[in-house]
C-alpha cells in the first residue's frame, strides 16, 4: 500500500446491508487510500439492484443495474492539487456478488478492484479510448497488487 497518506473524508453507506459485516468502513478505507493521488470526500454506497438500475438509468440512460457507477463532483474542474476530489461511488451489491461468482473471486476481492476502479474514475481516469484503458488497467492492477489481491483482469494476460 501506498506509504504517504492523503486526506480523506470517507462516508460509507449500506442501504443494502447483505455485505456490511464482511466489507467494513476500515478495510473499504484502506482501498480508497491506496488509491488516492490527493485529498479526497468520498461516498461509498452499496445499493441493491433496484437502487442500482435506478440511478443507472436516470444518469446514463441505461435500463440496467451495473456493477459501479463514479459520480465525480469536481470533474473535469480546474482544481488545485491540495482541493480534494469530491465524488460518490456506487456499488451495487446483487451485480457485484453475480459478477464475482461467475469470475471465480471473493467477494471482497472483486468489492477492492471495482472501490478502486470507481475511485480512480473519481480522480479523472477513464476508458473510453484503448489507450486510456491500458493506463487505468495497469493502475488498477499494481494497486489490488499492492493491497495483496490478485490482478482483476487476469484474462487480459
Amino acid at each position: 500500500m501506498q506509504e504517504k497518506k492523503h486526506k480523506l473524508e470517507l462516508e460509507v453507506q449500506y442501504p443494502d446491508t447483505r455485505l456490511e459485516p464482511a466489507l467494513t468502513p476500515a478495510l473499504i478505507e484502506g482501498w480508497v487510500q491506496a488509491t488516492l493521488l490527493g485529498p479526497a470526500e468520498l461516498t461509498v454506497r452499496f445499493v441493491d439492484a433496484e437502487e442500482g438500475k435506478q440511478l443507472n438509468h436516470d444518469y446514463r440512460g441505461k435500463d440496467y443495474a451495473t456493477n459501479v457507477l463514479t459520480f465525480a463532483y469536481n470533474e473535469g474542474a480546474e482544481i488545485d492539487e491540495d482541493e480534494p476530489t469530491q465524488a460518490d461511488i456506487i456499488l451495487c451489491t446483487d451485480v457485484l456478488v453475480k459478477e464475482a461468482e461467475e469470475q471465480g473471486k471473493t467477494v471482497e476481492e472483486h468489492a477492492a478492484h471495482l472501490v478502486v476502479h470507481g475511485v480512480l474514475h473519481a480522480q479523472g481516469f477513464d476508458h473510453e479510448h484503448d489507450e486510456e484503458a491500458e493506463e487505468m488497467e495497469q493502475l488498477e492492477r499494481d494497486i489490488m497488487e499492492a493491497l495483496g489481491y490478485p490482478d482483476p483482469y487476469p484474462e487480459d494476460d
